[in-house]
């Protein structure tokens, strides 16, 4: 079936990069693009006029949030109620279950799910939080999410999370690190055997991936072997780390190394590696770019960082810089790693914090960070028919109406998406030509019941925060209102 989709906006590739159409077209037979200009002729069964919006490609989310919460809690606490987010030394030693059930954890699962469909993600790469779990993911949490990202129709890299040590508050409130070797090891196996699982299903929205958790929580043995499988099944790899300086401190007290020496020492450098945050590096220092630089030696070995701008701002810090990053030629795409999953608005921060981060104003600009977004994407997982709207590429598309008083007027169509709207202006969606969200809708999914079912767990999440508070804090006293209730008596104003 060929449809064609028209707007007075449409973001094309012409070989090299991106080209903006005006009153263009956009034309799909089945999975693939077979045409983008203004001046097709041939045939067609459907035509779609989407008016006053932009079409583009879709956004590819390469740290996306696949949990009911992150960013509300974390990003807001004081010093004093940090700690409270993690685990006790106690319940390290005593944890006896899940938060959440199976069936819960799915349903979280699938609230996040359209989360990022809404917000115009068409391909995407998850990460969720294992605090709530009695340890960190398995095979069939994977495989449930897997079956609910291929039914709601998006294009996902997947794989369980695993680690073999977990971060935990001591006694004093400080950080620990404690290890389970055995809980490590059984996760590689999920791991590796989701990979195999990928590739029998067989599905051409599902790509399996290794995900191991953040450096630190990796002990050396697993470290090797995730490179060795990578390196096997030529599997990609993402791996958090050079996100806190503290990290350097971890590894030299359990491997010897600094965080750069392990990716190299490990053979993890030598995989297809996706590093989210970077932070750490100070990319406007000329020492990180000159040869033997922590910012040469990833791009020489072709490591694609993920920048969550949303995710460093709320707290409080920056990538120094992503134009010093990028002309380092470090393969550069985003993620948002935190609640709501809007990359339009981490890119609107993202070109704000790098012209601080460079003190210019002409720093971060949004064909960078756009780009980013879907060819930096597209390139760190080897895909180059994704990412991109011209002949033989997926037919992953997103519609974004310009047409509300509220966007103001259209100056450049890109622009003027990224500086006064967000996520939320998108109304429509296509992954391999098949339509996920239709006129800011899911087809078949109840979202108002999703809303509710997620209200009523992440309630129940919030609950079990005092039971893993090193203090056994309760919820009111771990996350106070901004406002006290009006029915609490603050003080005696006739004293």
């Amino acid at each position: 079936m060929i449809i064609q989709l028209s707007a007075r906006y449409v973001l094309g590739y012409d070989g090299t990069g991106h080209v903006m159409h005006t009153d263009g077209h956009v034309v799909m037979r089945d999975d693939q693009i077979i045409y983008v200009g203004t001046d097709y002729s041939g045939p067609v069964d459907e035509r779609r006029d989407f008016g006053q919006s932009l079409i583009a490609p879709g956004l590819i989310d390469l740290d996306a949030l696949t949990d009911i919460d992150h960013m509300i809690f974390d990003s807001w606490p004081s010093e004093e109620i940090a700690p409270g987010l993690q685990w006790s030394k106690d319940y390290f030693h005593n944890r006896r279950h899940d938060v959440f059930t199976a069936a819960q954890r799915q349903s979280v699962r699938r609230f996040a799910l359209a989360q990022l469909a809404l917000h115009g993600v068409t391909t995407y790469m998850p990460i969720a939080s294992e605090i709530h779990s009695s340890w960190a993911e398995s095979f069939e949490e994977l495989k449930g999410m897997a079956q609910a990202s291929i039914e709601l129709g998006l294009r996902g890299f997947l794989g369980p999370a695993y680690r073999s040590g977990v971060n935990v508050t001591d006694d004093d409130g400080g950080r620990v690190i404690l290890f389970d070797e055995e809980e490590g090891r059984k996760g590689f196996a999920d791991a590796a055997r989701f990979l195999d699982y990928a590739d029998e299903l067989g599905h051409p929205l599902l790509t399996g991936v290794l995900l191991p958790c953040r450096i630190e929580t990796l002990s050396d043995e697993l470290m090797r072997r995730t490179a060795d499988l990578a390196r096997e099944r030529n599997a990609l790899v993402r791996l958090h780390c050079l996100q806190q300086p503290n990290e350097d401190g971890f590894l030299l007290k359990f491997t010897g190394r600094t965080v750069l020496e392990q990716l190299a020492d490990s053979g993890l450098l030598e995989t297809r590696l996706l590093i989210p945050h970077g932070v750490v590096i100070d990319g406007t220092d000329p020492s990180s770019s000159a040869e033997g630089g922590a910012l040469d030696l990833l791009a020489r070995n072709d490591v694609s960082i993920v920048h969550c701008p949303l995710t460093s701002f709320h707290y409080s810090g920056m990538l120094k810089s992503f134009d010093a990053f990028a002309a380092a030629g470090v393969n550069m795409c985003l993620g948002t790693d935190s609640f709501p999953p809007d990359l339009i608005k981490g890119i609107d921060v993202g070109t704000h914090l790098a012209r601080i981060a460079e003190g210019r104003r002409d720093a971060g600009t949004v064909s960078a960070f756009f780009n980013a977004a879907t060819l930096g994407g597209a390139k760190a997982l080897g895909r180059d028919d994704l990412g991109r709207l011209c002949p033989g590429a997926q037919a992953d598309i997103m519609v974004a109406s310009l047409g509300d008083f509220r966007d103001g007027v259209v100056e450049d169509p890109l622009r003027t998406l990224i500086l006064n709207g967000s996520a939320r202006n998108v109304t429509d969606t296509y992954v391999a030509g098949r339509s996920v969200v239709v006129d800011g809708s899911l087809p078949g999914i109840d979202l108002e019941g999703l809303r509710a079912q997620g209200q009523r767990l992440f309630g129940k999440m919030v609950e079990a925060y005092g039971e893993r508070d090193y203090r056994r804090r309760v919820s009111s006293e771990l996350f106070p209102p901004v406002y006290l209730p009006a029915d609490v008596l603050v003080h005696d104003v006739t004293a």
